[in-house]
């Protein structure tokens, strides 16, 4: 089984490329998690913020972006005494600052993950490199993320470091294509171009479900997409297409045979 070169010098590295690096992330606080770990990880290898993770997670409160935000000088004191993560004090007043900064943007956008993917419109790039030395550090995608991201006041996001991040969360598949993982990661990112195609169907006649009447979001979550979609098709027959992509994309998990 071939993995990409950097995964292969440690188990913990290994174990970070075969279970997580390049999986499409939506979750706010996992990607606030990586973030500050990308920025922690600044002039150091990332085999060395591996090992630390666990202690980050224990003396950040599991990388809570509320609970960061509100940090006092005491707390920094306490961090910049604690072993188990990179006891460096610009890094560590980063890491509240961009806690404050990253809620705003959760304010203005509704969260994290829909101001972050826009940046590749939603859907991963998927890269073909042969090999590491063709891999680059950084891109025009990452230059303006980190651009963005400065001016909305984050600190430790130089554009490597946004790249980096961009990687970490598959916002682009950099595994190298003899990697046994590439074409598992481009698979979850084909699904994932398919749902937001269909998402953005939903959007499209959401006010037709709205016209109709027939259900609002409440009523989605109690009944669930397929019971949804039955009473649609008993009910309204000519409304069965467009609603039951829009229910399809509700519940992206959900199989083509529902629809059938």
């Amino acid at each position: 089984m071939k993995r990409c070169e950097w995964a292969r010098a440690t188990p913990l590295e290994q174990q970070y490329h075969d279970k997580e690096w390049g999986v499409p992330i939506h979750d706010d606080r996992l990607l606030f998690e990586l973030l500050i770990l990308e920025g922690a990880q600044a002039g150091l290898s990332w085999s060395t913020i591996l090992k630390k993770r666990d202690g980050y997670r224990r003396a950040f409160d599991n990388f809570d972006v509320e609970k960061i935000a509100q940090y006092s000088g005491k707390k920094v004191a306490s961090l910049l005494s604690n072993p188990q993560i990179i006891r460096n004090r610009l890094k560590v007043k980063a890491a509240i600052t961009n806690a404050r900064a990253f809620l705003n943007i959760q304010t203005a956008f509704g969260s994290f993950d829909t101001y972050l993917w826009k940046f590749v419109g939603g859907i991963p790039v998927q890269n073909t490199w042969k090999n590491k030395t063709r891999v680059p550090t950084r891109t025009s995608r990452s230059d303006a993320i980190s651009k963005d991201l400065k001016n909305r006041g984050f600190k430790f996001v130089g554009s490597t470091i946004c790249y980096a991040f961009m990687q970490a969360v598959g916002m682009v598949n950099d595994h190298t294509v003899d990697c046994f993982r590439y074409e598992e990661i481009k698979k979850m990112s084909m699904s994932a171009r398919r749902l937001s195609d269909l998402k953005n169907i939903g959007k499209k006649i959401e006010k037709r479900l709205n016209e109709i009447g027939i259900f609002n979001e409440n009523d989605l979550s109690t009944l669930g997409p397929v019971k949804a979609y039955q009473q649609i098709k008993e009910n309204y027959p000519n409304e069965t297409l467009p609603l039951c992509y829009y229910l399809y994309s509700f519940d992206g998990a959900l199989q083509d045979k529902h629809w059938n």
